[in-house]
């Protein structure tokens, strides 16, 4: 049965000499598991895990591994079942013997760059970051540089490498335009035990959104499902042909003539969650050029009409975080203050005292 603990490491590495204390995969559990360690893996599959896709399981054993990665594994040949090459899709049966290599990771093309950060806490294990409005966090085509990545890079030469992906030490994501607390491991035993925490939805992330309209419940839910637009592949949608479940949980902090203030709490985290749930209930992010609606913004709003012109992104802060400190166990929370664009704004808002 598939336990939700962190095995000692130490242990694992002490069981198996071959393999670097530093570098150790941590599994889920390890009842079945003969040999794991950064390169190599084997184990072998129990009744609770028994007619499961193969990628899953394996993404399941192993935190920092990723489903697609997984499955771009299986596909290569990297991941065997039995000694035979499988498909990603293919169901697990009881007692089959899952062997796998993980390969080294790839060389990080990404230069060093003397970024400003604002660093909310550093140790040896974690940096926490109030991300700045307008910086992409991870490296895509179009921002190879001028990224958080670039950054941490130059902060912190050790994170290359580390989860054997182009954004080292990033365990979860925010927007371009969207400010606020993130947290970033800075050794592979910290990126695993987080990315362990975020798979299982033992991370708690509070925003705050300044939506369009007011909102006329004090607090309420969304619950639906998330995927990719249809028709546009650089978005997600509600109408999806491949849905994901997807929960946002809200509450008004305070309410403006044509605005509310809102803290938002993620159950589940999908890509531009916020942003698409809220313009599913016809409340989009004010500034969201993605998926807001400049008409939801009254032409009678003058305080709006003269500040509309200095918004260049949706009004979303990620403003609090907590989780277990991978080094210690002991829970931590930061937050993250408003940014300059959003206090201006609803100082404005409130009106002279």
């Amino acid at each position: 049965m598939v336990q939700n603990v962190i095995p000692d490491t130490a242990d694992s590495c002490r069981r198996y000499p071959k393999s670097n204390k530093n570098d150790c995969i941590q599994p889920i559990s390890t009842n079945y598991i003969n040999h794991i360690s950064s390169k190599e893996f084997t184990f072998y599959a129990d009744e609770s895990i028994s007619g499961k896709r193969l990628d899953i399981v394996v993404s399941s054993f192993i935190p920092s591994c990723s489903r697609s990665i997984a499955a771009s594994l299986i596909i290569k040949g990297k991941i065997t079942v039995l000694d035979h090459l499988k498909k990603p899709g293919y169901r697990v049966r009881c007692g089959d013997k899952i062997t796998g290599t993980i390969p080294d990771p790839e060389p990080v093309l990404f230069l060093p760059e003397p970024i400003e950060l604002n660093i909310l806490h550093e140790d040896s294990d974690i940096i926490v970051i109030n991300k700045q409005p307008g910086i992409v966090a991870h490296p895509a085509p179009g921002h190879y540089s001028g990224t958080l990545v670039n950054a941490l890079l130059y902060h912190c030469p050790d994170l290359t490498g580390i989860g054997g992906e182009i954004r080292p030490g990033i365990v979860h994501r925010l927007d371009k335009d969207t400010s606020g607390v993130l947290v970033v491991a800075k050794n592979n035993i910290s990126h695993t035990n987080l990315c362990l925490q975020f798979k299982e939805r033992r991370v708690k992330k509070n925003y705050l959104a300044l939506v369009c309209g007011r909102m006329e419940q004090d607090s309420g839910s969304i619950t639906l499902p998330i995927g990719r637009h249809p028709s546009d592949r650089k978005k997600m949608s509600v109408l999806t042909r491949k849905p994901k479940i997807a929960e946002t949980l809200w509450k008004v902090v305070e309410r403006f003539e044509y605005l509310t203030l809102l803290e938002i709490d993620l159950k589940t985290g999908r890509t531009h969650q916020i942003r698409v749930h809220c313009a599913a209930i016809r409340h989009p992010v004010l500034g969201d050029q993605v998926y807001g609606n400049r008409s939801k913004l009254s032409v009678d709003s003058k305080i709006i009409q003269d500040f509309s012109i200095q918004i260049k992104r949706q009004m979303l802060h990620a403003w609090k975080i907590r989780f277990e400190h991978p080094g210690t166990n002991k829970t931590m929370e930061f937050e993250a203050p408003l940014p300059d664009d959003m206090n201006k704004l609803i100082s404005l808002l409130k009106g002279p005292d």
